[in-house]
């Protein structure tokens, strides 16, 4: 999978140090996947949830953190959405962030 902007993590987990080592740990396991449907990310994080638009909300550090990537399935395209606190993230929409 290839994961488009990973400047944005950069830029957070530089900000929030604690948020460093699970969002690399989280690029790492993604860049080297196979993502060609829902069930597959469902298949490996399964506390991932799927949201409309392609959008998947992952729970980064046990849940201290979400991240939500819109997924080109076809093309093998991350593309980071947003990454923020859980209570960062209670302030947006998942399908249209």
């Amino acid at each position: 999978m290839r994961i488009i902007a990973l400047k944005t993590l950069r830029d957070y987990w530089e900000q929030h140090p604690a948020a460093r080592q699970p969002l690399q740990a989280w690029h790492e396991d993604a860049r080297h996947a196979i993502w060609e449907s829902p069930a597959a990310i469902k298949a490996v994080y399964r506390n991932a949830s799927i949201v409309a638009n392609n959008r998947v909300v992952f729970n980064i550090k046990g849940n201290d953190y979400r991240l939500i990537v819109a997924i080109n399935y076809r093309f093998g395209i991350g593309y980071i959405r947003f990454v923020g606190s859980h209570a960062e993230y209670d302030k947006v929409d998942a399908a249209t962030v």
